[in-house]
């Protein structure tokens, strides 16, 4: 990515992009989600555990459509596509800042790219912070040459420009020279450039995670959920690796005199398990002595759940999510705060996705109107999210009951909110059950059982 900014640098853009500094910030934060770090060993992969629950919770219950047309259910069936993919794309925008949705149009459909952080160079934002150009990078080896592609995708007033240039190498971090288009056959049909009038907004859709970018609080793109414990995570493996040495260091072993040791025909000791035997010259009439240490793991796991319940908390998840969540006690409130902490988080990020798929489906209808791939026409999306994920229902619930019993709201409202449905269903419902309680109660009129209607 360094190199292709290099390449960019020379380029006028709308606004000065400090890239350099995210580009080496989305960097540690692929290696850390990718438990590549170079530093310390271990298997906690604590990077991606983040990002994976993230993302679960934001689309456990995703739901979403298209409707209102031909168009509409053209659209629907593209953008199922999409939506199937969408906990992979989250949890990517959760570890690396953000990801863009490109929509492409191939044999008459329309297809999605999911494009990482480093795999786009932005190049212009709008005043309000909204990327509006970027240029995106395609890579292939052939003949032990490198060749790139590099796209770019710039929103100028209400004209859109698209451009294609190729490169050619030596070396993967060597762009080398450019070359025409078509001494790559799989990029041979693409267009060097061109120019889409009428255009209010960029062809492609960024998620981006909407908390503050503390990395660099100067740039207009997002940073990765687990950037605030980036150093926390750290420490974690520190720790880790104290516990793996705590019992590699504490193996049971037991200690030879020299002279208790078999030899071979060289004279070299034979011990009958490497693993356990250890040779000492003692010295005095001592041959045998056990080595047993008294192992400190306790310890240190309190250390690690102490550096876990931090990174919980920096990262906006529950206390429990990563820690042991019988490891403190903890009252009704605490544990009701941690949890709106992590409703909070999801929230948040649920918001942005569907903000990223409304802009996603506009691009997809400025394609099919560029193409003639379907009839013009209106369309509507809605979104379905689990309510539980976000708020906490049994709190919820047991407010509402409250307002119920009060008479603050009516029978058919409580309905309509735990049932999903409008007022007009709702007061039907409840009408019916009224209905077959009254039936009911003159049933049971001469045993003295009395029920209460709604």
């Amino acid at each position: 990515m360094n190199r292709i900014f290099e390449i960019l640098k020379g380029r006028k853009r709308t606004q000065n992009m400090p890239v350099n500094k995210m580009s080496a910030a989305i960097a540690e934060w692929t290696a850390l989600y990718e438990n590549k770090q170079p530093f310390y060993g271990g298997s906690l992969n604590l990077a991606a555990a983040v990002c994976s629950e993230l993302a679960r919770l934001t689309t456990i219950e995703l739901e979403s459509e298209i409707t209102g047309s031909d168009r509409a259910a053209y659209l629907n069936e593209q953008y199922r596509s999409v939506l199937k993919k969408a906990r992979v794309f989250v949890e990517y925008a959760c570890a690396k800042g953000g990801v863009i949705l490109k929509p492409f149009v191939s044999g008459g459909r329309i297809c999605t790219s999911i494009v990482q952080a480093d795999g786009f160079m932005p190049i212009a934002f709008s005043p309000e912070g909204e990327l509006i150009g970027a240029v995106f990078f395609d890579s292939l080896q052939r003949d032990g040459k490198y060749y790139t592609r590099l796209e770019e995708h710039i929103l100028k007033g209400d004209i859109y420009y698209i451009t294609n240039t190729a490169y050619v190498g030596r070396f993967p971090e060597d762009m080398g020279k450019e070359i025409p288009l078509s001494s790559v056959c799989e990029w041979a049909e693409l267009e060097k450039s061109c120019r889409i009038e009428n255009v209010k907004r960029p062809l492609f859709a960024y998620l981006k995670m909407p908390s503050a970018n503390t990395t660099d609080s100067s740039s207009p793109l997002g940073a990765s959920a687990f950037s605030g414990a980036v150093e926390l995570i750290k420490d974690a493996y520190r720790q880790y690796s104290h516990l793996l040495w705590e019992f590699e260091s504490g193996k049971r072993a037991l200690f030879l005199d020299e002279c208790a040791v078999r030899r071979d025909e060289d004279g070299n000791a034979s011990l009958p398990e490497k693993r356990l035997y250890r040779m000492l010259s003692t010295g005095d009439d001592t041959l045998f002595e056990d080595w047993s240490p008294e192992l400190r793991e306790q310890h240190i796991l309190s250390g690690l759940d102490r550096i876990l319940r931090s990174i919980e908390f920096n990262c906006g998840l529950a206390y429990g999510t990563l820690s042991n969540p019988q490891s403190v006690d903890k009252t009704a409130e605490e544990v009701r705060a941690s949890k709106q902490r992590s409703y909070a988080t999801v929230c948040d990020i649920q918001n942005a996705l569907k903000k990223a798929l409304y802009e996603l489906i506009e691009a997809m209808d400025i394609y099919c109107d560029i193409y003639s791939l379907a009839p013009s026409g209106e369309y509507s999306v809605s979104f379905n999210l689990d309510d539980s994920i976000i708020c906490d229902r049994s709190a919820e619930f047991s407010e509402k009951m409250l307002l119920l019993e009060k008479s603050i709201i009516a029978p058919w409202e409580m309905r309509s909110w735990y049932f999903n449905e409008d007022e007009a269903e709702a007061k039907k419902m409840i009408g019916e059950i009224n209905e077959l309680q009254k039936r009911n109660n003159l049933a049971q009129k001469g045993t003295g059982i009395q029920t209460t209607a709604l």
